[in-house]
């Protein structure tokens, strides 16, 4: 899809295009003007004596030593060579895509005063397919993401590498593959292109859209195992919720009620039950979950505003043709919103193993011990719910917020930092560990479903329970069940369980921000 850039108005639509490489983007017409105005500013600047940071000194702690008119490109190429040392494994093209555009995005904003050709040869080589390799590791999020950001830097002026088909290919020959020349860079140019949060948000992003089909299976898994353990739909009731008037509370319960809505199950048990109350992890769902939902639709604001941002140093004025230093490459914003994001996704997950572990628990749940056909002689869900808590225990782990850790860097001139590259990188992990626990909980509900034939749940719920039959089979006794997680995590993964939630009619959109 063609896609037009207007610096300032991403969506979250245009984002996710991009995250999935479907979108060709191409810079509005109308921002041109101001991103040559600042570049002059730039150059006016290089050809002064005036001492101005990033355009003719050194950088950071070097700040202040003054570089000579003749060797201002140098500069801006040393720059990039010196700060590629990021360790690890290659970012997945996702991501870099992401930070393609989101850096071409903050340098059309006109504010950065870089020539045109800089976001040219950015948009060229995103539309092109093309995947700079930059490894994971090496950016604390303070002064920019320098390491990652000078990688797909060194990618573009032809001394980098590209990733093609898993392999590394040196970036001259691409670039020379595809006809894009590589960059030559003037006055300042280096340090806006690797000075920014678009690594972090990137990350971020690539997380937050990740977690969508997640958390809509999450929602579909708790309302079957509601089912299976013959719990009760009051809880849901919207009257409970609208007293206390949290957003995500009341969408969740709404979303529930839709999903169990025509249970012959529930209608079974909906008289002369002498259960009084469910456990909380049946009835309390809107409550946690929506308290979830609520903190990853601020985290959406907030990247989206990031999104938006331009966050090099110094900044360029051109109405007053002034330079201004700041801190606009502080991460802390992205941080924070990784790190909430992080909770919310350890919760759901925690909530998922709680609800297995009622379903075996034969004393609560009512149905056979460890839902086995025949306990004693088979184990059914024992072990497996022991995988779905070492999981869930690994996500607490990995929730401790990375904010607070700042270490200073570059002989404490960059004495705070915001540490959210990791903060956003590590949710990949905790999303994955959360797709395996909802798993685990599928194939145990749908065990428990079976224990009340001939009963039907819900038309939407036993859509769900067909989609898992079709791959994995009933468990009739003991047999190799990790294959079997791993197929329904799969279908977790990739939307397909998701797609019962979004066929619901008339219910509040996931990601609408609160």
């Amino acid at each position: 899809m063609e896609l037009t850039l207007n610096p300032g108005a991403l969506t979250l639509e245009d984002l996710q295009a991009v995250h999935r490489g479907e979108a060709r983007l191409q810079l509005a017409d109308a921002a041109w003007p101001l991103v040559q105005a600042s570049a002059a500013v730039v150059a006016r600047a290089a050809a002064g004596q005036a001492p101005v940071y990033g355009v003719n000194t050194g950088f950071g702690k070097l700040a202040g030593v003054r570089i000579s008119e003749g060797d201002l490109a140098l500069l801006q190429l040393n720059l990039i060579r010196s700060h590629s040392v990021g360790v690890g494994a290659a970012l997945p093209a996702p991501v870099v895509r992401l930070m393609l555009a989101l850096k071409a995005a903050s340098l059309a904003r006109g504010a950065s005063g870089v020539r045109p050709v800089i976001i040219e040869t950015l948009l060229q080589v995103l539309n092109a397919g093309l995947v700079p390799w930059v490894p994971s590791q090496g950016s604390v999020g303070a002064s920019g993401d320098l390491a990652p950001l000078s990688h797909m830097t060194l990618a573009l002026i032809g001394e980098g590498e590209f990733l093609v088909d898993g392999r590394r290919e040196p970036a001259g020959t691409m670039l020379a593959r595809h006809g894009i020349a590589p960059l030559a860079l003037a006055a300042k140019e280096g340090l806006a292109l690797i000075n920014g949060t678009q690594t972090s948000t990137a990350l971020a992003l690539h997380a937050f859209l990740a977690f969508e089909p997640v958390l809509e299976s999450a929602l579909v898994v708790g309302a079957l195992t509601v089912d299976a353990a013959r719990g009760s739909d009051g809880p849901f009731d919207p009257r409970i919720h609208a007293l206390r008037g949290q957003p995500g509370q009341i969408d969740v319960a709404q979303y529930y009620r839709a999903l169990l809505h025509g249970s012959a199950i529930r209608a079974s048990h909906a008289e002369g039950d002498d259960r009084v109350q469910d456990p909380y992890c049946l009835r309390c769902q809107p409550q946690v979950v929506g308290a979830c939902l609520d903190q990853l639709r601020h985290a959406a604001l907030v990247l989206l505003r990031e999104a938006n941002a331009v966050t090099d140093n110094p900044l360029v004025f051109a109405d007053g043709a002034a330079l201004v230093s700041g801190g606009n490459f502080h991460a802390e914003p992205v941080a924070l919103a990784a790190d909430a994001m992080a909770v919310a996704i350890a919760e759901v997950g925690a909530i998922a193993e709680r609800r297995i572990a009622m379903l075996i628990d034969t004393g609560v749940s009512r149905l056979p011990p460890f839902l086995a056909r025949e306990p004693g002689l088979n184990s059914g869900f024992m072990i497996a719910h022991v995988t779905a808590a070492a999981l869930a225990s690994e996500n607490k782990s990995l929730a401790h917020p990375a904010s607070v850790d700042s270490l200073p860097t570059s002989a404490n001139q960059e004495d705070h930092v915001s540490m959210a590259t990791f903060a956003a990188r590590r949710l990949q992990p905790m999303i994955d560990n959360v797709a395996h626990i909802l798993a685990i909980e599928w194939l145990a509900a749908a065990q428990g479903i079976e224990f009340l034939r001939p009963l039907r749940s819900a038309p939407a719920l036993e859509q769900a329970h067909a989609l898992l039959r079709a791959q994995c089979p009933s468990v009739e006794c003991d047999r190799f069940l990790a294959p079997d997680i791993e197929r329904a995590a799969a279908l977790v993964h990739d939307g397909a369980l998701s797609r019962v939630f979004r066929t619901l009619a008339g219910l509040p959109a996931l990601w609408t921000p609160a």
